[in-house]
């Protein structure tokens, strides 16, 4: 079974499941192909195994099936509910009876820890088991809200994909716990709304059930969250949604509930909310946003930063910074928070159908979200810099680090690698399900036709009452600018709109080798014609190599520029330079050339960049300052790598942006 994903009332996108959209070969067919393969199994493998993980075992604990006390996080419950997502989305692509009936059983050992309210929270029910005294809801950084979010998505998944209804069932109970808290007890609601999954799985289960005390319940959860009076900038309850200007506070806690914003808005029509969000999305794209798509810059700091109002500053974690505040090698820029802006992009996207939210969704996609993960699919970042060097005086969070002590204490920083299994394990299954869910991705349907977002190997099958259009992909994208649509069987005038992305100037496209109009950088193009099977869309998408400069008051970005290809950011490592060469004193030539070069790295084909670069003198035994050398420059060959295959080859060094020589 596989239902349909519902429609959105206020939505002009609509998504399209496994039977209508997937990933069947290219680019993004191999991702698939690694997610199925290597990074669900071994995700699994991790949390079933209690000498690594207690992911499995606290269920099995609060069950009574073993004794013992919950190790692990507070949120451990809602990256267990993650994986369970990603395997169920396997399940949906790729069926398979064995995977289909652990799910089933999964399912229902969650559904018998589940109290008679709705409430699942397995550090407090084991302590119950253990005759503790605790107190649910206690303690915001519990994350009890969380999980129940992310138990509620799961049960709507697992039955589209399978018709069970066991995890539905808990699902809609635990939807009924909230429903209590936001009515009875609105304040320990409040309190406890941090990092809001919950938005966004209340409106997925009214979408699965048809059942509009969902719907009202999300509209309750905004009200609670505007009158309470305890909040800050952390968790983005200091003042009410409707009065925000700006993004502040925890990057995921942030892209999280505005996600969960855009699908209420698709389902009401609230135009001032919608404006809200366009507002508070473009701050974040136009002041904050890392050019890998990373969110969130600071580890720890305050905001509003510099306001003369001392009672308005609050502490914020992993938090999106002041405007235009981009440091390289502290950037935390989360995992999760990055794919947080991609769940609240695609639905602003569905909302407008403006091709600036795909650009967006593009740019995270080959860039932070699959630098997020090694090339081998097993191992993972949690922070994503933009720039790793040695001998770092101060200690930087590893990937798994929760920011407690650590026993041994953690390597040097340029040793700092991803890793099979983090402490913090929230990262790791959001990686999981986001990319065994991108089938969702690649395209959407509407009231005028058929909408290919993203390229990279699709297969594509439509309907409406316009007519019928299956297509297949055959590009080897993001690497050649060549993409060419099949038609593999087609009846009537279905509207073809293909994505230009916002980077390309001077795109071709063709039906049939005949010319057709193509629209400007960042739009669809629409093609309407009666399609026939064998028609051949061929879409030319230059990809010339770009030098990037930054805003003059991103400070670090100063007289140092990027380099990209098509949506690729690339990246310097020090496993590309010659002995006796620092990372520090490369330097890219002003109108230097560069010549895209297949090559391999554990064992994925990647284009990487050769070209020539300027070696600048340095005084090994400076100190804080020193007087400029005045030796003579020198050019040596260099490579580039995509910015996403950095730091598979062992401990080194890498830089996004370099310095620039004229």
């Amino acid at each position: 079974m596989s239902v349909t994903p519902a429609l959105r009332a206020h939505a002009q996108l609509r998504p399209l499941d496994a039977e209508q959209a997937r990933w069947a070969r290219g680019f993004w067919g191999t991702v698939h192909d690694r997610t199925r393969d290597v990074t669900v199994p071994r995700i699994w493998d991790s949390l079933s195994d209690p000498e690594i993980s207690p992911g499995l075992r606290n269920f099995r604990l609060a069950a009574g099936l073993e004794s013992g006390t919950h190790v692990g996080p507070p949120f451990m419950d809602g990256d267990f509910y993650k994986w369970f997502e990603a395997a169920t989305a396997r399940l949906e692509t790729d069926p398979d009876d064995e995977l289909a009936d652990r799910l089933q059983r999964i399912a229902e050992l969650i559904a018998s820890v589940q109290r008679a309210d709705g409430y699942l929270h397995t550090p407090t029910v084991i302590a119950e088991r253990n005759d503790e005294d605790v107190v649910a809801l206690a303690d915001r950084f519990n994350f009890e809200t969380y999980n129940l979010g992310h138990l509620i998505t799961a049960g709507v998944r697992h039955w589209q994909v399978t018709g069970s209804e066991t995890l539905l069932d808990a699902a809609k109970k635990a939807a009924s716990f909230l429903e209590t808290l936001a009515t009875q007890k609105p304040l320990e609601l409040a309190r406890s709304a941090i990092c809001p999954s919950h938005y966004m799985a209340v409106i997925e289960l009214y979408r699965a059930t048809d059942d509009e005390r969902y719907l009202r319940l999300a509209e309750t959860f905004v009200r609670v969250r505007d009158a309470f009076d305890e909040g800050g900038d952390d968790n983005q309850d200091r003042i009410a949604v409707r009065d925000q200007t700006v993004v502040a506070g925890h990057a995921v806690r942030a892209n999280y509930l505005y996600a969960g914003l855009a699908d209420l808005v698709a389902e009401t029509g609230d135009e001032e909310l919608t404006g809200v969000l366009e507002r508070l999305w473009h701050d974040v794209v136009d002041t904050k946003l890392y050019i890998t798509g990373g969110c969130g810059a600071l580890y720890d700091g305050a905001s509003p930063d510099g306001d003369p109002w001392q009672s308005e500053i609050s502490r914020v974690h992993q938090a999106y910074g002041r405007a235009f505040q981009l440091p390289h090698t502290t950037a935390h820029a989360e995992s999760c928070a990055n794919i947080g802006m991609i769940f609240w992009s695609e639905r602003m996207l569905a909302l407008t159908g403006d091709a600036k939210y795909t650009d967006v969704i593009e740019q995270i996609a080959y860039n932070s979200l699959l630098g997020s993960v090694s090339l081998a699919g097993s191992e993972y970042f949690y922070t994503n810099a933009l720039r790793q060097v040695r001998d770092l005086p101060y200690d930087l969070r590893r990937p798994g680090d929760t920011g407690q002590a650590v026993v041994p204490p953690p390597p040097p920083s340029d040793e700092r690698l991803r890793e099979r299994y983090l402490s913090c394990f929230c990262c790791p299954p959001n990686i999981a399900r986001t990319l065994a869910s991108f089938h969702q991705r690649a395209a959407s349907l509407s009231d005028d036709g058929l909408f290919v977002h993203l390229y990279g190997g699709s297969d594509i099958d439509v309907a409406d009452d316009a007519g019928r259009l299956a297509l297949r992909e055959d590009s080897d994208y993001p690497w050649h600018e060549t993409v060419t649509f099949t038609v593999a069987a087609a009846s009537g005038a279905l509207p073809l709109h293909l994505r230009i992305p916002g980077w390309c100037s001077g795109a071709v496209a063709t039906v049939n080798g005949t010319p057709v109009p193509v629209s400007g950088a960042g739009t669809y193009t629409r093609i309407q014609r009666e399609w026939a099977a064998g028609d051949v869309v061929e879409l030319t998408l230059p990809m010339p190599v770009r030098v990037l400069r930054g805003h003059r008051l991103a400070e670090e970005l100063t007289n140092q520029v990027a380099v990209q290809r098509g949506p690729v950011v690339y990246a310097l490592e020090s496993a590309d330079l010659p002995d006796g060469v620092l990372l520090e004193q490369v330097a890219l030539r002003r109108g230097g050339t560069f010549a895209p070069v297949e090559i391999e790295i554990d064992g994925a084909r990647l284009t990487a960049l050769e070209t020539e670069v300027t070696i600048l003198p340095l005084d090994a035994d400076a100190g804080l300052y020193g007087d400029l050398e005045q030796a003579p420059l020198r050019s040596l060959p260099a490579r580039l790598v995509p910015y996403f295959a950095w730091g598979n080859r062992g401990p080194g060094e890498m830089s996004v942006w370099l310095p620039l020589v004229w």
